[in-house]
């Protein structure tokens, strides 16, 4: 089985690096034939020799590398094929751009830029025969795993939709319940599952399987409780002979919070220059189509419950919470006006609290501000909620990347503590790239079903 999955990993790892590869060969080639050239005639003294070329090849596949690796473009069979196209081409763009500036710094001045065009548009179309190609193989290399579900009180229609949504990656072809007993379900386990699912279990029986399962090397996916998220971002200290993992009292260090804000104060001025003309056009369309107040202003909480008031382009109708109930947006919510629609698809209506941050209220990355009353309805059922708040709030986070608007409020507490307990500059980095993939994912700003108004009473809340 160890052999079998180096093998797959091995072919998958071979695929991707044979992409870079065709795309590197095609900035290449545009380099040998148009912009070395044509550069080296502007510029008398601009010479290459051989070394100098391939250290201008070698930056190009190094920035491919780091863009595919951050966007998950060399996720093939574990990202869907459009998803790993997207990245892709994303990737390809910030790549690109970044070499066309590069060369126009060697040049002391703008290139002509349709070659980098054709050679983009040359790109996309390599990337997706490639991905197809790969898709295909990665196949029939690796059919869906069969897998066995072990769960416990929770319904499992949430889980067995999310891994229905994957039917080319995985298939799980029994559910037994806990109840069970230990030695039938490790009996169910020997019949050699590819994988099994632990779904809201007890700790002890969840326990007993993982260590079970972990001698017999079978995988096991493992839905985390809160004390996992923790325990997972703990350090891990060498005092004694024996290994200590430490929780830290604190979320993040002053060395770490100066460097965070100095990135949002530098960050947020740059955005608010370069936006500047999109919030102008937004203001007017919103004035012009009901005459109401162009801004919305609302009560949200930051790092340790401070109370602040966000700003907000509005999307909804003046009078979206006449009767003074806070509302979460549901699909196809009729409060939302057609700009807003358009705004909130784009995030257009975020961009004003680019100046909550650097008033200092919220940080770019950082778990999504909620307003006081929706945090005591959490609370009641979840008293873990207040964790989130140990960090400043963000403008986009953890939960906004890995997650969906109509993420339940557990799951989107779990991906948020994942965040301040794996905190680091480079993830605050990461995070705000990945943003800029999320806004063009339209499941990303989709509004809660009317089954999901309740998900948080029926959340994962089995912890002993």
């Amino acid at each position: 089985m160890k052999q079998m999955e180096s093998a797959k990993r091995m072919i998958v790892l071979c695929l991707n690096f044979i992409g870079m590869i065709f795309h590197t060969a095609v900035y290449a080639f545009v380099w040998f034939s148009y912009y070395y050239p044509a550069i080296s005639k502007f510029t008398a003294r601009f010479k290459f020799y051989k070394n100098g070329h391939l250290l201008m090849i070698a930056i190009y596949f190094v920035l491919l590398f780091f863009f595919f690796h951050t966007y998950g473009g060399l996720k093939v069979g574990y990202l869907k094929p459009m998803e790993v196209f997207f990245s892709q081409l994303f990737s390809l763009l910030f790549v690109n751009i970044i070499t066309y500036l590069q060369i126009s710094l060697m040049n002391n001045w703008l290139v002509t830029p349709e070659y980098f065009v054709g050679a983009m548009l040359a790109q996309l179309l390599i990337a997706a025969f490639w991905i197809y190609i790969c898709n295909f193989v990665y196949r029939k290399v690796s059919p869906p795993r069969e897998m066995l579900l072990i769960y416990g009180e929770r319904s499992i229609d949430d889980i067995l939709r999310k891994f229905a949504s994957r039917k080319d990656k995985y298939n799980i072809v029994k559910c037994i319940n806990i109840s069970e007993g230990i030695e039938k379900i490790e009996a169910e386990i020997k019949q050699k599952y590819g994988a099994v699912v632990l779904w809201d279990i007890p700790t002890a029986d969840r326990n007993k399987l993982l260590k079970y399962c972990y001698g017999q090397s079978i995988r096991v996916y493992m839905m985390p409780k809160i004390p996992d998220v923790l325990v997972a971002g703990s350090d891990q200290l060498h005092l004694f002979d024996t290994p200590i993992l430490l929780t830290r009292e604190y979320a993040l260090t002053v060395e770490q919070r100066m460097t965070k804000r100095a990135i949002d104060v530098i960050c947020a001025l740059l955005l608010i220059i370069i936006s500047s003309p999109i919030m102008l056009i937004t203001a007017v369309c919103i004035k012009c189509y009901d005459k109401g107040p162009v801004f919305y202003k609302q009560v949200r909480c930051t790092v340790g419950g401070r109370e602040f008031w966000i700003m907000k382009f509005r999307s909804m109708r003046v009078d979206a919470e006449k009767d003074g109930v806070a509302r979460l947006a549901s699909k196809n919510d009729s409060r939302i006006t057609p700009i807003g629609k358009f705004i909130r698809a784009v995030r257009i209506d975020e961009l004003p609290q680019l100046f909550n941050i650097l008033k200092g209220d919220m940080s770019f990355i950082g778990p999504r501000p909620e307003r006081p009353e929706i945090i005591k309805q959490y609370v009641e059922e979840m008293p873990e909620f207040v964790f989130r708040m140990k960090v400043k709030a963000g403008l986009a986070g953890y939960a906004q990347v890995y997650g969906k608007y109509n993420t339940t409020p557990y799951d989107k507490l779990k991906l948020d503590l994942s965040y301040i307990e794996n905190y680091s500059v480079w993830l605050d980095i990461k995070l705000m790239l990945l943003t800029l993939k999320i806004l063009f994912q339209a499941e990303s700003t989709e509004g809660i079903d009317n089954s999901q108004v309740t998900a948080m009473k029926t959340a994962d809340r089995t912890e002993e």
